[in-house]
């Protein structure tokens, strides 16, 4: 029952009504481009809790955001994960990285982004498939806020939230 109402919570958390920057004025390469940096939080229904912090490094070419993630995770582990967006149109990208399966489309209407993607937690024996939905919202004091619920075969089964800046 915890979980069905934690699960619930973040659901509302992700419908809630937040106030709105200037129209247009949220983009994936506005945000990103140059370095910034997150702080963020995952948990599992399992029980396991990991922080981290992420250095990011955005670089735009006209079309295509590449965007480095390097993870520092709170027991000294390190990760590094590359994104690559390319704009289809004015709020609209494709997303690729290296674990996720197949594409995600990012939708981004005023100053909040959504999507949705399959990530393959264990790349090398091609297991364990987690779907993350992503709510990223531009606060406007310029910090960005990404709250998203994992699932696995449609339960849910993990929440993070990550809060970037720029620097």
């Amino acid at each position: 029952m915890h979980t069905i109402s934690v699960f619930l919570t973040v659901i509302a958390m992700n419908l809630a009504v937040v106030t709105p920057v200037a129209a247009g004025s949220f983009s994936l390469e506005g945000f990103f481009t140059g370095r910034s940096m997150a702080e963020g939080s995952f948990r599992s229904i399992t029980g396991v809790k990991k922080t981290f912090k992420l250095k990011l490094l955005g670089k735009w070419d006209g079309r295509t955001l590449t965007l480095r993630e390097d993870f520092t995770f709170d027991d000294g582990t390190r990760d590094r994960k590359t994104w690559r967006f390319i704009k289809d149109g004015p709020g609209k990208y494709r997303g690729t990285r290296e674990d996720v399966i197949g594409e995600t489309e990012v939708s981004i209407k005023g100053n909040v982004a959504r999507f949705s993607y399959l990530v393959l937690l264990d790349p090398e024996n091609r297991k364990n498939k987690v779907r993350f939905h992503d709510t990223m919202t531009l606060n406007a004091d310029g910090r960005l806020l990404n709250s998203a619920y994992v699932t696995k075969f449609g339960f849910p089964v993990a929440w993070t939230r990550v809060e970037f800046s720029r620097r």
